[in-house]
């Protein structure tokens, strides 16, 4: 069994898993080692034996075996270790579940997201254990999105399981009353993980497929849970709009292909429509929430032909409206390019010029990203290619690097530099981290 069909696998069942061990034991921590020691044990006997029928089966009996011995070793749970043992005989995982007990995968899904969105914890924390629990994703790889070390995100993901087990947090859905501030949690992380996978926000790849189809899942089925729940329903048709223009986004190559530039006839016309279904449904409902106005941005660019017709001043409303419902540094940035596009870069350079003042915006690529593209419209040839350069230095994705140094090499009218080295691209994420 290759590495990637075991990492496919894991991702796939590891929601399962988790929620198999935490319905007998409650600590997070314990469950997330006993899963890997099953996932170890997987990718040695897999190799030599095949992949059992049921994996999921095999996983969570192996899981739940490993997790019976972690707990009699530690003598001083040793009342927890005698519940699971009680709860769990040992041939309770031989065979595959009969069909009406096996978990449910959606259930699980949503139930992980509403234990890692406590209110206990932060919501750069929650994101952490949402992306290591739901995912499947390793410390490496979700330090690489949060362009931490692994060792700082291994210490934040480890204080974020102390503080769920201090907190009595359990595998359970939450009372009534505190359902709408975990959903409000939930929907951020969901749509961190889906941005997370449609641009990575480190590595030699665009894209990761299996996160923004996971974010859309876990999504459409909190909306099935919860149908008169607008803002739901909005990132669902957010997620959709979006993941329509996946295949456009790279070329041959890999590298990326900006959303002017990008073939629309190769975007996804069931996925804009039904995403636009969507928002056609909810957004005369009322109050119109966050995620409802980005879908409808994004619809505003799925309906043009071509980026030139793109009604512009349609999504400068949008982009007023939403910065009135979630003001942030983003939307303005966003915004900019909008007003730049709508009513000309003498109105759209100062806002960017602006969020400058930001230290945090000030080290942001696409600040500078951006600054470079409405310098560039405004004829600003020599400061739009060191913006871009500078844009290009800050950026630790290799797609977007060579897009962007691209871009300032074509200004400059020289042929286009060379990426980065990997070597060089670990030493630029260690001096931001730095800074």
């Amino acid at each position: 069994m290759t590495a990637g069909a075991l990492e496919d696998a894991w991702r796939r069942e590891s929601p399962h898993v988790f929620g198999a061990l935490l319905r007998r034991h409650d600590d997070l921590g314990d469950c997330e080692d006993a899963a890997q020691d099953a996932m170890e044990a997987a990718a040695r006997q897999w190799e030599s034996d095949g992949v059992p029928e049921d994996p999921r089966a095999w996983l969570i009996r192996v899981a739940s075996r490993r997790l019976i011995d972690r707990t009699r070793a530690d003598r001083a749970r040793a009342a927890r270790e005698e519940a699971v043992a009680v709860a769990q005989s040992a041939d309770a995982f031989t065979a595959p579940a009969p069909d009406d007990e096996r978990p449910d995968a959606a259930d699980d899904g949503l139930l992980l997201l509403l234990l890692c969105c406590h209110p206990s914890l932060s919501r750069a924390s929650q994101v952490a254990l949402t992306l290591r629990a739901v995912s499947g994703l390793g410390t490496a790889e979700i330090a690489a999105a949060f362009l931490v070390p692994e060792r700082t995100m291994a210490q934040r993901l480890s204080r974020a399981r102390a503080t769920l087990r201090s907190a009595g947090a359990r595998f359970q859905l939450p009372a009534p009353s505190a359902l709408p501030d975990r959903v409000a949690a939930v929907l951020d992380v969901l749509h961190l993980v889906f941005s997370e996978g449609y641009t990575r926000s480190a590595g030699d790849t665009l894209l990761d497929t299996a996160l923004t189809r996971e974010a859309i899942r876990l999504t459409r089925e909190l909306s099935r849970r919860i149908p008169t729940h607008d803002e739901v329903a909005g990132a669902l048709a957010l997620m959709l709009l979006t993941r329509a223009r996946e295949t456009a986004r790279t070329d041959g190559a890999g590298d990326l292909v900006p959303l002017a530039r990008q073939d629309r006839s190769r975007w996804d016309a069931e996925l804009i429509a039904e995403g636009t279904a969507i928002l056609e449904r909810v957004l005369p409902r009322g109050p119109v929430g966050r995620f409802q106005l980005q879908a409808a941005i994004a619809a505003v660019h799925a309906e043009a032909p071509t980026w030139e017709a793109t009604d512009w001043a349609q999504i400068c409303t949008l982009y007023a409206m939403l910065e009135h419902a979630a003001p942030g540094p983003a939307v303005t940035l966003n915004r900019a390019v909008a007003v730049g596009m709508a009513h000309g870069t003498e109105r759209g350079l100062p806002i960017v010029e602006e969020l400058l003042a930001d230290p945090a915006m000030r080290r942001h690529h696409r600040t500078h990203a951006v600054r470079a593209h409405v310098l560039e419209m405004a004829g600003d040839r020599d400061e739009a290619r060191r913006a871009y350069a500078r844009a290009a230095r800050l950026n630790a994705s290799l797609p977007e690097q060579r897009y962007l140094n691209a871009r300032a090499s074509r200004i400059a009218g020289q042929p286009t530099r060379s990426t980065a080295s990997p070597e060089q691209n670990r030493a630029m994420r260690a001096a931001r981290n730095e800074n």
